[in-house]
């Protein structure tokens, strides 16, 4: 429609210097032309609604065009495009006023330029044209809002549907949860329980059978705190609830209050994965646990990086370092030490990713976590 309006304009602006190359109108009708042109070029720029911005600049474009139409009738077939951006900017009423006012004024400079000569067609010709570009713009207009319609329809059913979907997952998720607490720490506890009474009745009868029945129970309470671990972690942490960024949550973090804790983030943050913003954390939680246990440091820091194809977690510590064997995962046997940078190297494992320790005795430990991120589509 713009490239119309630009083509209609210099054709009628041709035909005028054509006809009437030296009349004494021709420097008012190029210094118009020249200004319809560059006020019809700022259209855009001022959008589709109908702010006194674009209400003032529709009025100066429409001013314009009817003292050019006056000068030099030719200039009326102009009016074609402008019906469109009138009925654009104006509401339907307004808009339909304002290409009927035009539309005369075309068949008045058409009538002109017949030289007073009636002709039917110069008549009925240019309302016929107004008509059918109203009515196309208006059946453009309704499929438009219909589709508008539709496409909110399904964002909203889409959204509802997330929701019903995420509530669902909530509720099988808590009867998982009870049926596997009530099968396994349940009744382990039971079990612990009548054991530790059975023992009681007969520590002073029988004293090895009391002796059994307490090891026993000992047993079963290893097997229902490693069911205990399991289930928690399958859990989210609490400290992302809501869909709290995970710069949050590790800004958050401490080791102690002999330990100062330092937050660096690096690139541009991405949106993650509930699964690998929860490992991270989980990870940062389980080295400063370790900083504040065994490194006997006094600063930490911690550094997440966004590098594009990947998130990249760092902690280090100014602690005594690690011998090794204990910053490759292991422990000496016998020991209980050696279980957290397994179960932290295993997490990273699960999102494919991989977890790295540098530690020197006596100058600190540095682990490193990378997991790989999903290209963006």
């Amino acid at each position: 429609m713009h490239g119309a309006f630009f083509a209609l304009l210099g054709a009628s602006l041709a035909r005028f210097l054509l006809r009437h190359p030296a009349d004494p109108r021709t420097p008012w009708v190029i210094a118009l032309s020249i200004a319809v042109a560059l006020l019809y070029v700022l259209g855009p720029a001022l959008g589709a609604a109908p702010t006194p911005r674009r209400l003032g600049w529709l009025a100066l474009v429409i001013a314009s065009w009817v003292v050019l139409v006056l000068l030099a009738p030719s200039f009326a077939w102009c009016a074609v495009p402008l019906f469109y951006t009138a009925l654009r900017t104006l509401p339907p009423r307004a808009a339909v006023v304002l290409v009927a006012a035009l539309t005369a004024l075309v068949v008045a400079a058409q009538l002109e330029l017949a030289s007073g000569a009636f002709d039917p067609t110069l008549v009925l010709a240019p309302p016929a044209v107004a008509a059918l570009a109203t009515a196309v713009f208006v059946h453009m207009e309704r499929q438009a809002q219909r589709q508008r319609d539709l496409i909110d329809d399904l964002i909203r059913t889409r959204r509802e549907l997330a929701a019903t979907e995420r509530r669902e997952g909530t509720l099988a998720e808590r009867q998982r949860l009870s049926m596997e607490i009530h099968d396994t720490l349940a009744q382990n506890l039971s079990s612990q329980q009548m054991l530790l009474q059975a023992a009681d009745r007969t520590w002073d009868t029988d004293r090895e059978a009391a002796h059994r029945h307490v090891r026993t129970a000992c047993e079963i309470a290893g097997r229902g705190l490693a069911e205990a671990r399991r289930l928690v972690h399958d859990l989210a942490p609490s400290e992302l609830a809501g869909g709290a960024p995970l710069a949050d949550a590790l800004r958050a973090l401490d080791a102690g209050p002999e330990v100062t804790v330092r937050f660096h983030l690096e690139g541009t943050p991405v949106d993650l994965p509930e699964r690998t913003k929860s490992a991270l954390l989980r990870i940062a939680q389980g080295a400063l646990a370790n900083v504040r246990e065994h490194a006997d440091a006094r600063t930490a820091a911690l550094t997440l990086s966004f590098l594009g194809d990947q998130v990249v977690l760092d902690i280090a510590d100014d602690g005594r370092g690690m011998t090794p064997p204990e910053a490759a995962g292991t422990a000496a046997p016998g020991t209980t030490r050696g279980h957290g940078l397994p179960a932290m190297r295993a997490r990273a494992h699960q999102l494919g990713g991989t977890l790295a320790v540098e530690s020197t005795p006596g100058e600190g430990t540095v682990l490193s976590v990378s997991i790989p991120l999903e290209p963006t589509p």
